[in-house]
């Protein structure tokens, strides 16, 4: 599933084609992917302009001038790709349909967004602008990583005390919004710290120091477009190239590459999900 950065990434290539132009046309193929989409979807998204792309943990969030947000989630293997954007950031011209291209906004600059997705994990939904708050796949969501009130102080007192794996911590919604499998295992490297190490056992200055080396791991991974394992694509149809760059996610086996260090990186199963750790850097 896409996590903060690959979806980050799709926002920022949405933005130029999308934000501030108006959809033309909106062509709803079907009636639902995960959930049934909203009554009058197409009705109710055709003639509004795109105010403003926003991002809400795994959430791209558009809002429109007819007073609605269009929420859109990627879900397991859904794209949004941009063809024919008139403003030259995109070269790709429009692609002939496809079998799974379950929504398709033709934007009046010329440019058509194409939300493909073979697995229907994806989710579509349009609400009140400013509402997102109460949403019932946005309420309970934490902070934002990579906003002011992810702070030290906060996730000290977050994990203070919990008896829980420190990655089960962090992959916790509630608790830290957008982190996912990948990063949580590539910060957690770069802390030193095992995956299966209880919160309570973990002294709060090793907890905060989590705090830049999570924002330096997303924004790393922002800039890189991603990380593209299986379906993930970027907005222009690129793959993203942060999979390049893992120090220990899917590499089972493989050296450490900590200098001096002569272990292999480990996975283990924590609920059904891998964790990828060097047994000595990691304690």
């Amino acid at each position: 599933m896409p996590e903060l950065p690959e979806v980050e990434t799709v926002r920022r290539g949405l933005t130029p084609a999308m934000e501030g132009a108006v959809i033309a046309r909106a062509t709803v193929n079907r009636p639902d992917l995960r959930w049934p989409f909203p009554d009058h979807m197409a009705e109710r998204l055709t003639g509004q302009r795109v105010e403003r792309l926003r991002r809400r943990s795994k959430y791209i969030l558009a809002d429109l001038s007819s007073g609605e947000t269009l929420l859109i989630h990627l879900g397991m293997s859904g794209r949004m790709l941009v063809s024919g954007d008139p403003l030259g950031q995109f070269v790709h011209d429009h692609p002939a349909a496809e079998k799974h291209d379950h929504v398709v906004l033709d934007m009046a600059n010329g440019a058509r967004i194409t939300f493909n997705d073979p697995r229907r994990f994806g989710a579509m939904d349009l609400m009140p602008t400013g509402s997102e708050g109460t949403h019932k796949l946005i309420a309970h969501l934490g902070p934002e990583p990579l906003g002011n009130t992810f702070s030290e102080a906060y996730l000290a007192a977050a994990l203070q005390g919990r008896n829980t794996p420190i990655k089960a911590a962090l992959l916790d919604q509630k608790i830290v919004a957008g982190l996912g499998n990948i990063y949580v295992c590539e910060a957690l490297y770069r802390g030193r710290i095992s995956p299966a190490r209880l919160c309570r056992r973990i002294a709060a200055p090793r907890i905060t120091a989590l705090v830049p080396i999570i924002r330096d791991v997303l924004a790393e991974a922002i800039a890189a477009g991603g990380s593209s394992l299986r379906d993930f694509r970027q907005a222009d149809g690129e793959l993203g190239y942060f999979q390049h760059n893992f120090d220990v996610y899917g590499r089972e086996s493989a050296p450490c590459r900590t200098p001096g260090c002569d272990q292999s990186i480990r996975r283990i199963v924590q609920s059904g999900r891998s964790s990828f750790y060097c047994p000595q850097c990691q304690r």
